[in-house]
């Protein structure tokens, strides 16, 4: 089943004072592109995390953010209380051997190096599991949106790919005539020039087949159609925007060698419908996980 590269999922978790707010989204991307926001508390758990996105999203870039609302006051950073003491202790010291009046002692003992602390403590393993299980939600949400976006997805490739199958059933009814066309046009033509008995009418049998044979486009509309077929059979299977990327490409080979050799003005204006349908399929592509 096809499944959208783009998708958005969220989810919240309610912790011991304080409330986890989970968004994941998700673009088109090549490989696995993963950017984590996260607060510096769960910082050791990141590889962790990204692990998990590879293994459940495959690829996208893939923005992950979780932010951590405190339900009580917490002081954005913490005093080594200790070491200002000692530091303070000195400044103390150090005015009275100078005979200098200690202004701003506490002030200044805040610049002093190690005193201000700003990193929070870091979270333990059971707070941990529940903010996980609050991401692989999200995830969740969002591999749900995926799905609808593919639901989508396909159908704009069932549309696009009968539009191509019509064109392609057209031009077998066009291609019995045109090859008959072809003769006759160069015939009229010789004659014309040459007249009915101005030239070997056996040897002109042998170039015309030989010319007919280059312009032969039975194999490229054979091919065509197991292309189509098959690319209608890869769109039920997972993961699969890589293979009909390169489905489409053999889809494109086959409409250029049809145009190039068709030599009929009827079936060229097919084939101009077939490619613009082709493009819109591609533009979907990059987009299929």
């Amino acid at each position: 089943m096809i499944k959208s590269m783009t998708g958005f999922g969220k989810a919240t978790a309610e912790l011991e004072n304080k409330k986890v707010n989970v968004e994941v989204r998700s673009l088109n991307s090549k490989g696995a592109d993963i950017s984590v926001r996260i607060s510096s508390a769960y910082r050791n758990y990141e590889l962790e995390i990204r692990n998990e996105l590879t293994k459940l999203l495959e690829r996208g870039k893939i923005d992950v953010s979780v932010f951590v609302e405190s339900q009580q006051a917490e002081a954005p950073v913490e005093i080594n209380m200790e070491l200002a003491k000692a530091y303070h202790t000195q400044l103390k010291k150090l005015a009275t051997e100078l005979n200098e009046p200690l202004n701003d002692s506490v002030y200044q003992v805040l610049k002093f190096p190690d005193v201000m602390k700003g990193e929070r403590k870091e979270a333990d393993e059971k707070e941990w599991a529940k903010v996980k299980t609050c991401i692989l939600l999200a995830v969740a949400e969002l591999d749900k949106f995926r799905l609808h976006e593919g639901e989508s997805i396909q159908s704009d490739f069932n549309d696009r790919l009968k539009k191509i199958a019509q064109c392609l059933e057209e031009i077998k009814g066009l291609d019995v005539k045109r090859i008959e066309g072809i003769k006759n046009r160069i015939k009229g033509n010789l004659e014309e020039i040459l007249g009915k008995d101005g030239y070997d009418k056996n040897r002109m049998e042998q170039e015309l087949i030989y010319y007919v044979e280059k312009l032969d486009i039975n194999e490229e509309k054979v091919r065509l159609q197991m292309h189509l077929d098959h690319f209608v059979s890869a769109t039920k299977e997972n993961s699969s925007g890589r293979k009909l990327n390169f489905i489409g490409q053999e889809i494109g080979r086959e409409i250029n060698t049809i145009g190039s050799k068709a030599n009929d003005a009827g079936i060229q204006k097919l084939v101009v419908l077939m490619k613009d349908e082709l493009e819109k399929i591609k533009e979907q592509i990059n987009n299929v996980l």
